[in-house]
């Protein structure tokens, strides 16, 4: 990838500085579910080849007319492209040490790994389900937790009957693994976000 692509020469040196600290523990990969993997790699291609071309083009006429510091096309454009590079440096750096795991042919067992779906009973009986996926994949809304969550590192390597001890801020809390099985998890395809920019050179 040129440095053209992945800096803009005029950009602020903290715009570069302030990456994000890579969650996945030293020495692990980056496990993604064949849904959570299309949906970022979709996401990329989606960037570098017509999101990232169309705003550049905008820059660029913009930055013909002159005033650049009073041209809003140029200066929102110009921090939307850092914000394109920094995602593409991101998708690009997880896409790159995915490891690709798909549930749905995992071979039969009752302990929990990568992929699970798993029924639990907390101290007051009542049952939850969950399903361990990549850190990319997280959707506390459909139970999606990350298998580097303190949930799911309480859970893996178990089996159905085990009770686990889930430590929490609010006190550590004791979970029955009820039942754990292995299936293909819905994953929503990528969607290019709806932009309420509308430059003058369109």
């Amino acid at each position: 990838m040129s440095k053209a692509f992945t800096r803009e020469d005029d950009a602020p040196e903290d715009d570069f500085e302030d990456e994000e600290q890579n969650p996945i523990p030293p020495g692990s990969k980056n496990y993604v579910t064949p849904g959570g993997w299309r949906r970022m790699r979709d996401e990329l291609q989606w960037l570098v080849n017509t999101e990232r071309p169309n705003v550049t083009s905008v820059v660029s006429w913009a930055a013909k007319l002159g005033y650049r510091s009073e041209n809003a096309d140029y200066q929102y454009g110009k921090r939307r492209l850092r914000e394109i590079d920094r995602r593409i440096r991101h998708l690009t750096r997880r896409l790159e040490a995915a490891e690709v795991v798909d549930p749905a042919t995992r071979e039969d067992t009752d302990q929990v790994f990568f992929g699970a779906t798993v029924t639990y009973a907390d101290r007051k009986g009542g049952e939850h389900t969950l399903r361990i996926v990549g850190i990319d994949e997280m959707d506390p809304g459909r139970h999606y937790v990350s298998w580097i969550s303190p949930i799911a590192r309480a859970l893996i390597k178990c089996r159905e009957g085990d009770t686990v001890t889930l430590r929490a801020p609010g006190g550590d809390e004791e979970l029955e693994i009820l039942e754990v099985r292995y299936e293909a998890i819905p994953m929503d395809p990528f969607e290019k976000p709806h932009s309420t920019w509308s430059p003058n050179a369109r």
